[in-house]
């Protein structure tokens, strides 16, 4: 049996359905424009050039440190090597003789005296006299021996010490205030520019350096030549005191006339 126009038609019109949407609103698209790349690049670079730096920069650190600790395992080593051709006398004090030695013409000088005036060495050719360079200010061990030496000087007489003279490196009115306290007449010379003391090579025997003398007694006879030297401040002993009598034994058997 045929249909009639009047049966109800199944519509198929696409009115109905809509088209799908499918463009991806959430997502932002992305710009790969040529400048974002240089940009990216560029903060590439920067990074890496940070990188770099905090490398080289830890390199060089490391390197300066190693420096360092070389620099003062090497004078900690020097500090406390015996020194050479040291000896002990008949004081049983260890020392040297150290340049300019015995048999050599002394080094001119003239320095300020802590008591004030000037003191030249050519002042004392008539007689032989006993430089003893020291530490200075702080080392009060330095002031003690000046002190034994004043109450042997019977004692250095005889032994042929005309004179005792005291070389340091300290400001003359420090010197003379600490001369007056401790009531020491022998005179004590200011050597502020370490000339003398490196004319004599006597910052060479000590504890602090290069940059302050040590215990040194040289005996400079008459005629200005260098009789007998005994330097007792270096290492490994660091010496800066001994009795006058001890020093004494040490320059009646190394003495030369």
């Amino acid at each position: 049996m045929s249909k009639t126009s009047g049966d109800a038609a199944t519509t198929r019109s696409p009115a109905n359905k809509s088209p799908s949407n499918r463009t991806p609103s959430n997502k932002t698209p992305v710009n790969r424009t040529p400048g974002n790349k240089r940009a990216r690049q560029a903060a590439s670079n920067l990074s890496g050039a940070r990188a770099g730096n905090g490398r080289r920069g830890w390199i060089i650190t490391t390197v300066v440190a190693a420096v360092v600790a070389v620099g003062v395992l090497y004078l900690v080593f020097q500090s406390s090597a015996p020194q050479q051709n040291a000896v002990h006398g008949r004081s049983g004090f260890t020392h040297v003789a150290g340049e300019p030695g015995v048999g050599t013409v002394a080094p001119p000088f003239t320095l300020t005296a802590g008591s004030g005036g000037q003191v030249n060495l050519a002042d004392y050719r008539d007689k032989s006299v006993l430089l003893y360079f020291q530490e200075g200010l702080s080392c009060q061990p330095c002031w003690d021996q000046l002190k034994d030496l004043e109450q042997n000087k019977t004692a250095l007489t005889k032994a042929g010490v005309g004179a005792v003279v005291s070389i340091t490196t300290d400001p003359a009115n420090l010197i003379g205030q600490k001369t007056a306290d401790e009531k020491i007449s022998i005179p004590v010379l200011s050597d502020p520019s370490m000339s003398v003391s490196r004319a004599y090579q006597a910052n060479k025997y000590g504890m602090m350096g290069d940059m302050r003398d040590g215990h040194s007694f040289i005996l400079v006879g008459p005629d200005g030549i260098i009789r007998w030297r005994a330097d007792y401040g270096g290492a490994p002993d660091f010496t800066m005191y001994l009795p006058t009598e001890k020093m004494l034994a040490d320059l009646a058997a190394e003495k030369r006339p």
